[in-house]
């Protein structure tokens, strides 16, 4: 899998040319093939599955090169660049370190409490019973899944892989794999270690203030489109990780709210993003959205839409994402972290804003290509439609993510 890897990230020469309908065709299976891993590992109630599921360490071990491998090929599939092939290479490296630590750290668990079953960890994972080895391991899973979903200070990576993939692996990346840690995240900490609350919860805090805080300043000076997102992204962690710092039902129904809100509204500015062409090229600098609203005016009013919604003003859903989770904080004393969280948004609108104005208010020197798929037009009218008129059946989405919330906690 690192040799793949490696082969696909490093420049092509000669032989090694791989023709783009092969790519294609590689890219889907890679992102096809690493959903059901993810729905396991969102799924598990047993850290036996980090080592010896099915049957033994060797078969997870091998899963989870294999599955890790695929973003990083995805990441530098244009091997051809550069900049690719730079962000790859980083993704490469600083993914494996990662890996590195959650596996040290589930290893330290079982070591120290004996079982790798939640429900064992349970038991040896109270703030009576809480060894130094055990909150050892705690702290390097929560290192190691702090990268996975790009929570400051294991960011690093972020801006320089949405910027160097290509635009729809980038979208890729901005929703699938970070809702699926995310997820997982919540659930590590809240079922095996749901005890030990005090033990972990001003580091989390810690995640999510910070991560909120560089989200909405370092995206201000940005000028590409992509890397904005990217920022705009770690923001939007530090957000949903207020639900976590909570540790109780309200805050993971928070969560649950917000991921769902987050994934229809970076799909829909992402589709939005990939209209962004001339010729066979894809542009991403935020300068060249402008004049869209004339030249794309239904593009440009969903792409307002979105980052209304991510600024979270009312009545979008963005602004009923973020609702709950300042709810939940202020419900559990977090007065200082949801003020925090209100003024970065603040901040954020900035640059949401800024986008808008580069759209309806400056004029276009080239104006992009007026052709658009018929898929990315449905796209973006249905997430659009979501967004806008959320408020109209919220119930679809807090009342399933109440009843996720519950059983969580229950068992």
């Amino acid at each position: 899998a690192a040799i793949t890897a490696l082969r696909f990230i490093l420049p092509s020469k000669g032989a090694l040319t791989v023709t783009s309908t092969a790519k294609i065709k590689t890219a889907l299976q890679m992102v096809i093939t690493a959903a059901p891993f993810v729905l396991v590992m969102i799924g598990m109630t047993d850290l036996a599955l980090w080592y010896h599921y099915w049957v033994g360490a060797v078969w997870f071990l091998a899963l989870l090169t294999v599955w890790s491998a695929r973003p990083y090929v995805l990441a530098a599939f244009n091997r051809d660049s550069l900049r690719a092939s730079e962000a790859g290479l980083k993704y490469f490296v600083l993914g494996a370190l990662s890996s590195g630590l959650l596996l040290y750290g589930a290893s330290l668990t079982y070591g120290f409490s004996g079982t790798t079953l939640f429900s064992g960890i349970i038991t040896a994972a109270t703030e009576e019973h809480l060894s130094v080895g055990l909150l050892i391991g705690l702290v390097m899973m929560m290192s190691g899944l702090a990268f996975k979903v790009s929570a400051v200070p294991f960011h690093m990576w972020t801006p320089d892989v949405y910027e160097g993939a290509p635009t729809p692996v980038t979208a890729f990346f901005a929703v699938a794999p970070k809702i699926a840690a995310l997820a997982l995240f919540t659930r590590v900490m809240m079922e095996p270690f749901g005890g030990a609350a005090d033990s972990w919860q001003q580091v989390v805090i810690f995640i999510s203030v910070a991560s909120m805080i560089l989200g909405a300043v370092a995206a201000v000076a940005q000028k590409n489109i992509k890397r904005l997102m990217a920022y705009s992204s770690i923001g939007h962690v530090g957000y949903a990780l207020i639900g976590l710092s909570t540790a109780n039902e309200a805050g993971v129904r928070g969560i649950l709210v917000y991921l769902a809100i987050y994934l229809v509204m970076n799909v829909g500015a992402f589709a939005c993003i990939l209209c962004m062409k001339r010729g066979d090229r894809m542009v991403e600098q935020i300068s060249d959205l402008a004049g869209m609203s004339k030249t794309h005016p239904r593009i440009a009013l969903a792409l307002l839409i979105f980052m209304f919604s991510m600024a979270g003003v009312p009545p979008l859903a963005g602004f009923f994402a973020k609702l709950y989770i300042f709810s939940a904080a202020v419900d559990a004393g977090l007065y200082t972290v949801a003020i925090i969280g209100v003024l970065t948004s603040v901040i954020g609108a900035f640059y949401y804003l800024r986008i808008v104005r580069v759209m309806y208010f400056e004029d276009a020197e080239d104006p992009l290509d007026a052709q658009v798929g018929r898929e990315l037009k449905i796209l973006i009218g249905v997430t659009a439609f979501i967004i806008s008129f959320f408020f109209i059946q919220p119930n679809l989405i807090l009342d399933p993510a109440a009843a996720a919330a519950k059983a969580l906690l229950a068992g």
